[in-house]
């Protein structure tokens, strides 16, 4: 492997170190792949950065995965005459309106030109290729880049001036590396072996009546549900505000929550509440009356997330009084009886760091606290950091929200790489789905088969409920099932064989297709998905 190089600071001064000096004592060990650097401090040091930086040529017939920064991070197969999107090309008084640049790692990566990057774990298939996985992911992301133009794959860790104290060792860096993606995959799959991870078939609100939702609206669609389902979801708007978890709005909702809870456990169901517990919105009471419970950056300004609602705001979770109230609206709702919650817009915890810590350490306290918070709970996380995950939540979503229109309105295609997209999660959901039932269980969003309210063709719309049935193992809805024709229930059957039954063998990009082999009841099939259509050839 090729040599790599550390920087730190001791006594105020900036160094770089390749080996063993009179600051620190350096340990290397390379077996069979996997990378090991141990730092033993002699002084105290705060340490910036591991770097090391791989010979690569780009092939222009071979395929690149890289892990996008969080959940809804566009991810997928990229060839390398491809770009990234680079939120950073908009006008600046755009991305400061709506906070563009908030919502993945654009407020902290420099995008350039001929480079391409992800998180944690990557691959190249065909004539180059190479495997890449981070061990080292509850202490620093291991950003891996491919400079076209240098020819070289260059892979760091960010410790953002964490401090290590004389006489102490820490892991600086912990990754594998391969020459083979077989190889690679097999290595992936011993480190995270299988989960055996809980289908599950449920409803959720939002993609039919997103926050305007009441408690006739929700009885009336949990009524419909037959023996089959096992989960029932009420996602955003039961709330006055984002935030002001424990104000339920009682114009929508006049018998509160608890009536639902119970109706759902007496059909069967686990009952399942959306919260986002790291975030407020402007309009909050919480927002007006307790800012001493919120973030705020070096230059002293809120830390802003983004622009859906009024705008939101990270609380701080540094400061006790903001972890208890985040407390006490988990517990409040897993007291009511609540089996299930999804926790959204996670990426806050880390969005903001203080010096001394990296980001994969803040989400990593933060996850632990709300996995602490909701103890026997189950966990479907949402817009989190994807390996902080493990151990952590038992699902989480791998794409961005399903869009009423395939790729979503003109416009907001130039957006984020975290934007509102049927087309990008279900690419998502593809490229993703070797994390399923070893990193946690996928949850590739929902399917929708209605015919109103929506602007998915036929054809989409089947595609979504296929893809989703065989590579997740979360399988929703927010239809209201008692509409369905006979045509949408066989439809929702055949997947359900699927969803249950069906193990995927194979997935290859070639162009603008994805050719999909699995087995069910030993029968194998293959079938051909349209990524730019999003239809089934």
């Amino acid at each position: 492997m090729s040599a790599f190089i550390i920087n730190y600071t001791v006594s105020g001064e900036r160094k770089n170190a390749t080996g063993s000096n009179d600051d620190i004592e350096l340990v290397e060990n390379v077996q069979d792949g996997r990378r090991t650097v141990t730092l033993r401090a002699k002084k105290d040091i705060c340490l910036s950065l591991y770097a090391q930086s791989l010979p690569f040529v780009p092939n222009n017939n071979d395929l690149y995965f890289f892990n996008g920064y969080q959940s809804w991070t566009d991810t997928k197969e990229f060839t390398a005459k491809e770009r990234e999107k680079n939120i950073k090309k908009l006008p600046r008084f755009l991305i400061n309106a709506f906070a563009f640049d908030r919502y993945g790692d654009a407020s902290f990566y420099n995008y350039g030109k001929h480079v391409m990057h992800g998180y944690d774990v990557f691959y190249c298939k065909g004539g180059h290729e190479k495997y890449v996985l981070n061990l080292n992911y509850a202490r620093a992301y291991l950003l891996i880049e491919l400079d076209k133009k240098r020819k070289a794959l260059n892979l760091s860790y960010d410790y953002n001036g964490y401090k290590v104290v004389s006489g102490e060792q820490f892991t600086v860096a912990d990754y594998y590396v391969s020459d083979s993606v077989d190889s690679g995959m097999e290595y992936f799959n011993t480190t995270f072996p299988r989960k055996n991870t809980k289908k599950i078939f449920g409803y959720t609100s939002w993609y039919n009546y997103y926050q305007d939702i009441a408690e006739d609206i929700i009885q009336r669609d949990l009524v419909a549900l037959d023996k089959r389902f096992n989960l029932f979801q009420i996602d955003d708007g039961y709330e006055t505000k984002v935030g002001d978890w424990l104000n339920v709005d009682a114009g929508k909702f006049p018998h509160g929550l608890k009536p639902i809870v119970d109706a759902a456990h007496e059909k069967g169901l686990d009952a399942g509440i959306w919260l986002a517990p790291f975030v407020a919105e402007g309009e909050s009471e919480l927002f007006k009356t307790r800012k001493d419970l919120f973030k705020r950056d070096r230059n002293g300004d809120f830390v802003k997330c983004g622009a859906n609602w009024s705008g939101f705001y990270a609380l701080d979770l540094q400061n006790p009084d903001a972890r208890d109230y985040i407390a006490k609206c988990l517990r409040h709702y897993a007291d009511m009886g609540f089996d299930f919650f999804k926790l959204d817009f996670l990426y806050a915890a880390n969005l903001e760091v203080s010096d001394g810590v990296s980001r994969s350490m803040a989400a990593e306290d933060a996850y632990a606290f709300l996995r602490e918070c909701l103890e026997g709970k189950t966990i479907l996380g949402c817009g989190a950091t994807v390996f902080n995950c493990i151990d952590k939540f038992d699902y989480l979503r791998v794409g961005p929200d399903v869009s009423l229109i395939f790729d979503d309105v003109w416009f907001m295609r130039m957006m984020h790489r975290e934007r509102i997209s049927t087309k990008v999660t279900l690419q998502n959901t593809v490229y993703r789905s070797f994390f399923n039932d070893r990193l946690f269980g996928n949850d590739p969003d929902v399917f929708l088969l209605r015919d109103d309210n929506i602007k998915l063709s036929k054809e989409q719309r089947r595609a979504l409920l296929t893809l989703n049935a065989l590579f997740g193992s979360v399988l929703m809805t927010s239809d209201n099932v008692a509409c369905y024709d006979e045509d949408k229930r066989q439809s929702l059957s055949d997947a359900l064989d699927l969803f249950y039954n069906a193990v995927v063998t194979e997935y290859a990009r070639c162009g603008n297709t994805i050719e999909i082999t699995y087995a069910v009841n030993t029968k194998s099939k293959t079938i051909k998905y349209d990524v730019k259509r999003g239809i089934l050839l």
